[in-house]
């Protein structure tokens, strides 16, 4: 008899469906050692970014990192890798073809700047003197009328430029760890209403109606980054509009039926301060810009979908994501080619495993991120489900039969920091289950679990609709400083060791979920 029970269990733990849940340090070690001693992840990021970035949404990089990750998912084995589109048109492509900004007098100088995103191009090289809008309120306004034809105008106020006495990049201390971990979840939001007739709002379409009437050559803004040092943020072309107009009747730069608007250059505060003083002493300050640009055809939007079948559970789903779109000044490695690449190398690691899940775990690679979460937006409303109330508490929600099985969304979006723990999204059930599940990795510095919302990405669009969605705490290194949406968003500020370690624990995670014995708590 005994014999015949070691013969059952040997047969048992050949079976990969069982072998998957009844072991978990086999499982962990070949991840490890996967992750480790045969990553990939560096190489999936260089294709992302140097060969293929930046990744705007619409735009050829785009198009063209999509077709690279999808053929790479397929090629390592995973299955029913396709584009998801979204049924609906997204907008124009846009893409930079050349451009240059240099002052010509009183003296030379190359100038740090960078065209928004769905900016129109000039014809030629555009030799143009400069204009400051020295407006603090509406009365300020008249004074320009007239005197701004073909002008290079300097739209916005200098940005104040100091030495900074802090380092760019951290790492979480473990005081700020353990503030993390006694958080309260933030309270909901009960009346967040778009209110846009401001005072600043009003003085802002007023100076955009000055630019547009007086026949202005092209516009210059200054960079917000506070850390200055070169570095500038830059995202889309801004569409003025008078500022009682309702955001459902506004048009995006990017959108088919867009307004027309005037070249727009985001310059180093550094830089744009400099102009402006000469400016104010009186001196005449002239400026040589070259601005090509190539708009593509209105086309539908799409993600990149891939799995790994499940066996006695396949039906139900574990699923992984990032944001695969990017601005467009740098190579879009930090916001979100890490995350991206991380999420892949997770499902190459565990279809290195002999053994198979038992429920179907998916990738999700968006698209539109940028512009709103529209591919994982869309992506819910079309498969997982939808909310039915339109104020708070905002509880009444219709789950799919697909949203019904869909166990958990774990998403990257924070940067190339190494993972700490995770944000429960005030889903204080899913506790316990990550006390387990984070415990191989408490020693890395993995063991936060905090009940705070973590904001601003993709997993807020599974969360809306009572899926269990969780974004990681990451280390910040030099997101908030240098990277995010800057021209410093390149591959040479990632750490290889932290995204080997974020694709084992996110491989780790996703298996343990795939094998639980239920799905994972609601919140």
């Amino acid at each position: 008899m005994k014999r015949a029970i070691l013969s059952v269990l040997l047969l048992i733990t050949a079976i990969p469906g069982v072998y998957a849940q009844t072991s978990g340090e086999p499982i962990l070690a070949e991840l490890r050692a996967q992750g480790v001693d045969s990553s990939r992840v560096m190489d999936i990021l260089f294709r992302l970014t140097d060969v293929n970035g930046p990744r705007l949404t619409g735009s050829a990089g785009y198009q063209r990192a999509a077709e690279y990750a999808r053929e790479t998912l397929r090629s390592w084995g995973a299955e029913n890798v396709d584009f998801d589109y979204w049924g609906e048109t997204f907008g124009r492509g846009w893409e930079l073809k050349k451009f240059s900004l240099a002052m010509t007098s009183p003296t030379y100088s190359p100038l740090i700047a960078w065209p928004k995103a769905w900016s129109p191009g000039i014809k030629g090289t555009l030799r143009a003197d400069v204009a400051y809008l020295d407006v603090e309120k509406e009365s300020d306004i008249d004074k320009y009328r007239g005197k701004l034809k073909d002008k290079i105008v300097l739209f916005s106020l200098p940005h104040p430029v100091r030495p900074s006495f802090k380092a760019d990049a951290w790492r979480h201390s473990d005081s700020a760890l353990a503030q993390m971990a006694h958080a309260l979840p933030r309270p909901a939001n009960q009346a967040r209403r778009f209110s846009p007739n401001t005072e600043p709002q009003r003085l802002a379409w007023k100076k955009w109606e000055l630019c547009l009437s007086e026949g202005v050559a092209a516009v210059l803004d200054v960079s917000p980054r506070l850390e200055n040092d070169g570095t500038l943020v830059v995202t889309s072309a801004t569409v003025p509009y008078p500022a009682d107009t309702p955001y459902s009747r506004r048009r995006q730069a990017w959108h088919p039926d867009a307004p027309p608007v005037l070249p727009q250059v985001v310059l180093a505060a550094e830089h744009y301060n400099r102009l402006v003083r000469q400016v104010q002493a009186g001196t005449r300050v002239t400026l040589e810009m070259a601005l090509q640009v190539q708009f593509t055809t209105p086309a539908e939007g799409f993600n990149v979908i891939g799995e790994i079948p499940g066996t006695d559970l396949k039906d139900e789903v574990v699923m992984i994501g990032a944001h695969l779109d990017s601005w467009h000044s740098a190579t879009g490695a930090t916001d979100n080619a890490v995350g991206s690449a991380v999420m892949m190398e997770a499902m190459r690691l565990l279809l290195t495993l002999d053994a198979r899940p038992r429920r179907t775990i998916r990738i999700a690679l968006w698209g539109g991120e940028e512009q709103g979460l529209l591919g994982s937006r869309s992506y819910v409303h079309r498969k997982v489900g939808v909310r039915l109330d339109r104020s708070y508490p905002y509880d009444s929600v219709k789950l799919t039969p697909e949203g019904e099985k869909l166990s958990v969304y774990f998403n990257m979006d924070y940067g190339a920091g190494k993972y700490r723990g995770i944000y429960l999204q005030s889903n204080e059930a899913a506790r316990p289950l990550f006390e387990k599940w984070l415990q191989p990795f408490n020693g890395d510095g993995a063991a936060t679990i905090s009940m705070s919302n973590a904001t601003g990405t993709d997993h807020l669009s599974f969360d809306a609709v009572g899926i269990p969605a969780f974004q990681f705490i990451q280390d910040p290194l030099e997101y908030a400083t240098r990277t995010h949406h800057a021209n410093m968003d390149v591959y040479d500020k990632v750490v290889p060791d932290d995204l080997r370690h974020n694709a084992i624990m996110t491989a780790w995670l996703a298996w343990q979920a795939a094998n639980h014995e239920t799905l994972v708590p609601r919140p």
